[in-house]
């Protein structure tokens, strides 16, 4: 698994074989084939593995304020992201063409069950349109900064994790302009920042 999930990172899923798996991996071209059928069972396992381990780190730890939570659930998922860096890639680099079907649904998984977690942990039951998308624009803002962090190293973990909070700060503070429960979830956030 470890093997695909390195190949895959690297590579379109097109241009990996299973003899390149099987090669990578140490293993018999059959013995691949015997556990996951074909290359795009492999790709999916792969995925599915790498979507599981990243989904156990997000779990809230404790209960602690919303955004002391978001930080520490960003230091988890940046721990994710440095230690399993071409699970995370592949998981998110798969491509147009591997975004349909059950591709798309692992990494579709992912982000809803992260966009409930944030709902949890700011305490809101159920978000109305102007959360929902500001919420999910932050996640693709994450995601995409993981994706650069482990391209370039430019700029600090610790000093990253601090500016996507920031950032989700700034679009919620944006978003109150439009929404009342969205200015009522800002004015808890702002009274947290201040104690």
């Amino acid at each position: 698994m470890a093997a695909a999930l390195e190949l895959f990172s690297k590579r379109d899923a097109e241009d990996v074989s299973i003899d390149d798996v099987a090669s990578a991996a140490g293993a018999s071209r059959a013995l691949v084939y015997h556990y996951f059928g074909g290359k795009q069972e492999l790709y999916v396992a792969a995925l599915r593995s790498a979507a599981d381990q990243l989904e156990s780190r997000l779990r809230p730890q404790r209960d602690g304020r919303p955004l002391e939570e978001l930080a520490a659930g960003l230091g988890r998922y940046f721990d994710f992201v440095e230690e399993h860096a071409a699970g995370f890639a592949a998981l998110l680099r798969g491509g147009p063409a591997n975004r349909a079907g059950e591709v798309g649904e692992i990494v579709d998984g992912v982000r809803r069950r992260l966009f409930r977690l944030i709902l949890k942990q700011m305490h809101v039951a159920d978000a109305g349109p102007v959360l929902r998308t500001t919420l999910r624009s932050w996640i693709a803002s994450v995601e995409t900064a993981g994706l650069d962090w482990l391209e370039l190293r430019d700029i600090e973990r610790p000093e990253l994790e601090r500016l996507l909070v920031d950032q989700m700060v700034a679009l919620l503070g944006v978003a109150a302009g439009y929404d009342a429960e969205v200015r009522s979830l800002v004015d808890d956030l702002a009274k947290e920042r201040t104690a």
